[in-house]
């Protein structure tokens, strides 16, 4: 089979040059023009996302041929590649499909802003780094701002599979265990295909923020630079901060507030202060919305979609939308607190087990919560699986699952609040659970799995 392999990557690298060649010869010949004639625009097609897709692809079949023909991939990692290459053609193809992308209109107009001098745009919900980074490439174009944000992504994408891996694995997942999770997790997942086809940076959050996990204690410094980092990128993620103070490691701290200062200055000497004024603005702007969004699942949202039925007063809806975000943070607290007590999920550190409520807290507590934030949820409902027995409390959390991750309803009252009521019910079974033993049914699994995988 090695010989065979290593013929398939041979042929995979002449086919790859004689169409490079014939492509340089052609366009050094006749230009952009005599390109065309080997080119065909699907009329529900975006050509760029086409040609990405297909070459992304096509790049991922040699490297799965370099590591066969390589005997790279064995008995020890056979599952592992097989679910990242697996996840990563599904996909590609996926978001070849879609015509329109988004969000990446948000980020364009605000690095054309930063760009130009101008004020950051009232769409731009975010601290300024980002459209800072990004105004180096809007001489790119739409076309082409898009397609270096879609590539971003897609590499994003691909992270966060062996991120997810290895952080089920600290965990306690066993190793196999943890890729049949993510590989099941990624492929019928309504969030994360709206953070793709939206161009969001969420993933690219998840990845700094699971960095962060997985690189503590070992690496203060790295650690909490990737988390301050994601921080910068969207601004919920400060909440999580609290799980790393919990263990009282002054020296992450230290690193913390040198990092978050250090990027917080990056901005400012390329634009001012001004973009900073500028998003506390857009910020106070968004807590004034008077009308509801069956896309934003936040308790704002929600609480004013009960307006006109009940002829409340945006102002008491306000207040109401803050109770209950309060009565949201001191339930995550009490959770947090005894989860750490009774250390539920590790017997590491309090900072893994203090953080899986406070996931939920940095996505509800947001004044707008958008259908692929249901993404950073993820540690929140996949951890859960080790907490829970009962037959009851599996179908709650069926119900949750569902209605998170693989609902695609969002237009529609009253599936289109779902993903705010779901992240509750984890929340409640995490408090319910946190004195029992490890789940018997995970632990049958896990060790099952194992077993079979020996």
């Amino acid at each position: 089979m090695k010989q065979q392999f290593r013929f398939a990557l041979i042929s995979w690298f002449v086919v790859t040059f004689f169409a490079i060649a014939q492509l340089t010869v052609i366009y050094l010949r006749n230009g952009q023009a005599g390109l065309n004639l080997f080119i065909q625009q699907w009329p529900l097609s975006n050509l760029a996302i086409t040609l990405a897709s297909t070459a992304l692809t096509w790049l991922l079949i040699g490297v799965l041929l370099y590591l066969l023909a390589n005997q790279k991939i064995k008995a020890n990692n056979a599952l592992l590649m097989a679910g990242f290459f697996l996840v990563m053609f599904v996909y590609l193809n996926i978001l070849r499909e879609r015509l329109r992308y988004g969000d990446y209109h948000y980020y364009l107009e605000a690095a054309t802003a930063l760009a130009n001098g101008q004020s950051l745009p009232d769409t731009y919900l975010y601290l300024p780094l980002w459209a800072t980074i990004l105004q180096y490439i809007v001489p790119l174009g739409d076309q082409g701002f898009l397609i270096t944000l879609w590539i971003v992504n897609i590499f994003a994408l691909g992270t966060f599979y062996f991120l997810l891996v290895q952080i089920l694995e600290r965990y306690n997942f066993s190793s196999h265990f943890a890729v049949l999770t993510t590989i099941l997790f990624l492929l019928v997942n309504t969030p994360l295909q709206r953070t793709l086809g939206f161009v969001q940076v969420n993933l690219m959050v998840l990845d700094l923020v699971f960095l962060s996990i997985l690189l503590y204690p070992k690496n203060t410094l790295l650690s909490a630079l990737t988390l301050a980092l994601a921080i910068h990128l969207k601004t919920s993620p400060a909440v999580l901060v609290l799980a790393f103070l919990l263990e009282f490691n002054w020296r992450w701290v230290f690193w913390f507030a040198v990092s978050f200062l250090i990027i917080a200055a990056i901005p400012v000497l390329t634009n001012g202060i001004s973009p900073y004024l500028d998003y506390l603005t857009n910020i106070r702007i968004l807590t004034q919305i008077p009308d509801t969004n069956f896309h934003d699942t936040s308790f704002d949202s929600f609480l004013r979609f009960l307006n006109p039925f009940f002829g409340i007063q945006i102002v008491q809806t306000r207040l109401m939308a803050l109770t209950a975000k309060g009565l949201l943070l001191g339930a995550a607290l009490f959770t947090m607190a005894k989860n750490v007590q009774f250390r539920s999920f590790t017997r590491e550190n309090r900072m893994l087990n203090a953080i899986p409520p406070l996931f939920i807290v940095m996505t509800l507590a947001s004044p707008i919560v958008w259908d692929h934030h249901g993404m950073f949820v993820t540690l929140s409902f996949l951890l859960i699986l080790k907490r829970i027995d009962a037959p009851n409390l599996w179908m709650w959390f069926g119900f949750a699952y569902i209605l998170e991750f693989v609902l695609p309803s969002f237009d529609f009252f009253p599936w289109s609040y779902g993903r705010l009521v779901a992240p509750m019910i984890v929340l409640w079974l995490m408090w319910l659970t946190a004195k029992n033993e490890t789940s018997h049914v995970f632990t049958n699994i896990n060790q099952r799995i194992q077993k079979l995988a020996a």
